[in-house]
């Protein structure tokens, strides 16, 4: 075979390769483009960021915001779970769900992302603490969002105690709860892993707590309690 051949074999072969590679990423593109998320690398991972006092999602990969949706959250009576949590578990639930399901690992309820028969709900706080989605919407998050995916649910300046201070009592579950035995723990008090419920074993890490500072013993967790773990709002 002569050089002139090789050459020109060389060259046609460089030339498939390269069609073959612009081929690939141009369907990458066409697909990503499907989600309505153009800029998302699949070799990368994402961040979910909830912010409950606007109602949005956004999607997050590095430092780049890919996109953001409209969402409804938590009524005040049954408030969507602050924190940083990851997507545990995955599957096409019922059309009450707009047919996806992303679970979360907070561990005193079961929430998750999904979505809803109930669209006029979107924008609005008046779930039961899942994050509902547009069903077109979740959709498309559904195919990016793996299993481990963090989630983070902010609601407001004050972290896992919303709003307000609320005096808790036994039997109460909450981000709030979650974030007063993460506090006992810190102090020695509370030795049981944070699961956001106030029961037995807490109730008695407050007492112990409320006797050691001099307070009177109560189940109540309420504005004294939470001055003596330095707790308070500031805006």
């Amino acid at each position: 075979m002569s050089k002139f051949m090789k050459l020109l074999l060389t060259l046609i072969f460089i030339l498939i390769i390269e069609i073959i590679i612009i081929y690939i990423g141009y369907s990458k593109k066409a697909i990503f483009k499907t989600y309505g998320i153009e800029n998302y690398n699949p070799k990368k991972g994402i961040v979910i960021m909830v912010n409950l006092p606007d109602n949005t999602l956004s999607i997050f990969q590095e430092d780049n915001l890919l996109k953001t949706y409209e969402v409804s959250s938590g009524k005040p009576c049954t408030p969507s779970p602050t924190g940083i949590w990851k997507i545990v578990s995955k599957g096409p639930w019922d059309k009450g769900f707009g047919g996806y399901w992303m679970g979360l690992n907070a561990p005193w309820g079961k929430f998750g992302i999904h979505g809803t028969t109930h669209p006029e709900s979107i924008g609005t706080s008046t779930s039961q603490g899942c994050i509902r989605m547009r069903n077109n919407e979740v959709s498309k998050l559904y195919k990016i969002a793996h299993i481990g995916t963090p989630v983070i649910i902010w609601g407001g300046p004050y972290g896992n105690f919303g709003s307000y201070l609320r005096t808790l009592r036994p039997g109460d579950r909450g981000a709030d709860v979650y974030e007063v035995q993460r506090i006992l723990i810190y102090r020695g008090y509370y030795s049981s892993n944070p699961d956001g419920i106030y029961g037995e074993a807490m109730k008695a890490a407050i007492h112990r707590y409320q006797k050691d500072s001099d307070l009177p013993l109560s189940n109540d967790i309420d504005i004294r309690v939470y001055d003596a773990l330095g707790v308070y709002l500031v805006d």
